[in-house]
């Protein structure tokens, strides 16, 4: 999200999170006054290997109740930033990006400093490719953390959510697909969402 006017429809829509990007190498960095927005709507920070004190200091600046850390931060970056973060209820969200295969012992070391884990499309940019990946890798996730699932979904992807979802259900693991994460496919232009395209998805769930 970037356009203030644009956010405040969105949040109409109620939706658990609400992300603003802070790297200024995407047309959708924010750089915007923050809008009054529902306490019940979590305003997320997406960040690419920034520095600690950038990060507390937009978390300060901008009220944030959750952190995406979508560059190449180690286990022990996520350790020291959720020690300073310890008496915040702020929750982090690591990012490890996949296309046709993916190594989830990576994920051992971070288990104890996120909260949640996001899988995303390997792509040219940081996120917003628009692209999907194989989500049949995720069938040998073994983590019991919590994902956010994203990459291109968009309305068509709908009927594949629902059977991943079904998947986890079968297996006894109904709470490891946790959120949903949409961006270019709903999108005017890069930062404005479609609020109609949007409804429309929501229905869906």
């Amino acid at each position: 999200m970037k356009h203030p006017e644009n956010i405040s429809e969105v949040a109409k829509l109620q939706p658990d999170y609400m992300g603003f990007i802070f790297y200024e190498k995407t047309p959708r960095y924010f750089e915007a006054k923050m809008p009054e927005i529902s306490s019940a709507i979590k305003k997320t920070g997406v960040f690419v290997d920034e520095e600690i004190n950038i990060i507390l200091d937009r978390i300060k600046e901008h009220d944030l109740n959750a952190i995406q850390l979508h560059g190449e931060e180690s286990a022990a970056f996520c350790a020291e930033l959720k020690t300073l973060l310890i008496e915040t209820e702020v929750e982090i969200i690591k990012v490890f990006s996949i296309k046709d295969d993916f190594d989830f012992e990576r994920l051992k070391e971070y288990e104890t400093v996120v909260d949640f884990f996001l899988f995303d499309t390997k792509g040219k940019n940081k996120g917003g490719n628009g692209i999907t990946f194989n989500w049949e890798v995720l069938k040998d996730y073994r983590s019991k953390k919590p994902f956010f699932l994203s990459g291109g979904i968009g309305a068509e992807e709908v009927e594949a959510i629902q059977k991943l979802q079904a998947y986890f259900e079968e297996n006894g693991e109904e709470n490891l697909l946790y959120a949903i994460d949409v961006n270019s496919k709903f999108e005017e232009e890069a930062g404005c969402k479609n609020v109609e395209k949007l409804k429309e998805f929501r229905k869906q769930f």
